[in-house]
């Protein structure tokens, strides 16, 4: 009933419309929840990882991405060796693409991510195949959400998997994304 419809007149940047609490109709000013993501970013290889087999580790090459207009939101993930390291505690969801090829005949050749919860011992999050054949690139994604509330202990790496040992590509370019991964704060743990 507009009888019982109570608003100030005198909004603030940064306030919204809400329920008027008790049972008066009316409405009322309250602050806005703060949120959206606080943290997103994007990582490649710049380059060819070649003579990969099963279960080795994509650790060349890795940079964040910095071409064609892209932004960060948040600070930086760290990586050595292929081992990447959280920058904030919170609930992070992982996108892996592998974009791969192998010169010897694979029956299925693809990638899994590993999370260590210790800073030692890893376990398999995700996996992916394709099949393929001698000298046919493929295409895997991978996804996970990852709980992180410890930054010193839970990390995250990609390998390849591979049928037979060979010689294994994880494609990499320095100008746009081939082999890539997204890692997305979704919110506080």
């Amino acid at each position: 009933d507009e009888a019982n419809l109570k608003v100030s007149n005198n909004p603030t940047n940064g306030y919204m419309l809400t329920a008027q609490s008790g049972n008066t109709g009316g409405l009322t000013w309250v602050a806005a929840p703060s949120g959206g993501l606080s943290n997103s970013q994007q990582w490649r290889t710049s380059a060819n990882q070649t003579g990969m087999s099963n279960n080795t580790v994509i650790t060349n090459n890795w940079e964040e991405v910095d071409t064609n207009g892209y932004g960060r939101i948040g600070n930086a993930m760290t990586q050595s060796s292929g081992i990447f390291t959280f920058p904030a505690t919170g609930y992070w969801l992982i996108d892996f693409r592998l974009l791969g090829l192998s010169s010897d005949v694979q029956d299925y050749l693809g990638a899994k991510m590993e999370i260590t919860q210790n800073n030692s011992s890893y376990s398999q999050a995700s996996e992916g195949y394709s099949n393929t054949d001698n000298n046919q690139w493929i295409t895997v994604n991978l996804s996970f959400q990852l709980d992180v509330t410890n930054l010193s202990n839970q990390k995250v790496k990609f390998s390849i998997v591979a049928q037979n040992n060979g010689n294994v590509t994880a494609a990499g370019n320095t100008s746009y994304s081939f082999t890539s991964a997204t890692f997305t704060r979704l919110g506080d743990t």
